[in-house]
């Protein structure tokens, strides 16, 4: 394929019969601090409008030393939250003239340090990431390099700046509200424990037990991953356990949902007295049969509040406050 030549800043100054240090202040937008009239700015713009120039974000960078873009790290892109998130967050580099270089992990610590290691390569000016890891000594040496934020979930202990969801008092809050007097037990189905997410989930439903004054017994916590197949797995087990479905459950995520609803729908019981509650909210919920209540992520919130740091970071800024924990919003539909 036949390389098309660019037009040049020195070609453009050519062309409109001015300097190529005339055309570089009229594009900076300087031509009125330094003067320069209006029929030779209106002449220079008339040339760059008729050979779509667009200025080089290479040149910009070496002269920046900043590539002007952002690394986004996630475990999943058809994962509602994260999608969401994401599409937020590339709205606002978009409008700061920034872009977004969005990887997946599939929540593989492996996959997930080569995919960093590939943005690193990239020169990203700072990295976002909802991170698998459980210790966070591979990021901690990156922010020699670069600032590091962590997106919804929490490596360990880190002090790295993280943003994320109040899923614990969100959790309790449902899961007291589930339970009624004449219920007296209530299932958990969750993904991997080692996750920051699901240990706040997690807590969150034991909260909520103790508030509705419900003793947990063992065998209604269940864990696999957050994969649709794990939620009609715990879903059959439960069901070989008791004879019947549960009268109330949580499920700590929708995807794990859509596998209860599967193994429910799979059984003619999708009309059976159950009462679900889950965390993540889809408007798909408003349409079942069943009335599940849902927890809903402020995406909105958390991009931009991701976002502000991220900015305020590569401007140099002192950080005062780390941890940045969102409240969610519950969607009641059982009432």
């Amino acid at each position: 394929m036949k390389e098309k030549k660019r037009i040049t800043l020195a070609e453009i100054a050519k062309k409109a019969g001015v300097s190529k240090s005339t055309v570089s202040f009229i594009l900076n937008g300087k031509s009125e601090s330094l003067r320069i009239s209006e029929t030779t700015r209106k002449r220079v713009l008339e040339v760059v409008e008729e050979y779509n120039y667009r200025p080089s974000i290479h040149a910009r960078s070496l002269q920046s030393k900043r590539s002007y873009t952002v690394g986004l790290v996630i475990p999943d892109l058809t994962n509602f939250g994260f999608a969401s998130i994401a599409k937020e967050l590339e709205k606002h580099c978009r409008e700061d003239g920034l872009q977004l270089l969005i990887a997946c992990s599939e929540d593989s610590q492996a996959l997930e340090k080569k995919v960093v290691e590939h943005l690193v390569e990239r020169q990203v000016d700072a990295l976002i990431v909802g991170s698998a890891m459980i210790d966070d000594q591979f990021y901690v040496k990156l922010t020699h390099q670069l600032p590091v934020i962590q997106l919804d979930r929490q490596i360990g202990n880190s002090i790295l700046p993280l943003v994320c969801t109040d899923a614990c008092n969100a959790t309790a809050k449902v899961v007291s509200q589930l339970l009624s007097s004449d219920n007296q037990e209530c299932y958990f189905f969750g993904g991997q424990l080692e996750l920051s997410p699901s240990k706040q989930r997690l807590k969150g439903y034991k909260l909520g037990l103790q508030q509705a004054n419900l003793v947990l017994k063992p065998n209604w916590i269940k864990h696999a991953d957050y994969q649709s197949h794990s939620g009609y797995k715990m879903m059959a087990e439960c069901m070989k356990e008791l004879g019947r479905p549960p009268s109330c459950l949580f499920t700590a995520s929708y995807i794990l949902l859509e596998g209860v609803l599967r193994y429910l729908r799979d059984h003619q019981l999708l009309n059976c007295d159950i009462r679900i509650a889950t965390f993540d909210d889809y408007h798909i919920l408003d349409c079942l049969p069943i009335e599940i209540d849902s927890i809903a992520q402020d995406c909105t919130s958390l991009a931009q509040t991701v976002y502000i740091l991220v900015k305020n970071m590569l401007n140099g800024e002192e950080i005062s406050k780390t941890q940045y924990i969102l409240p969610a919003k519950i969607c009641w539909r059982s009432r």
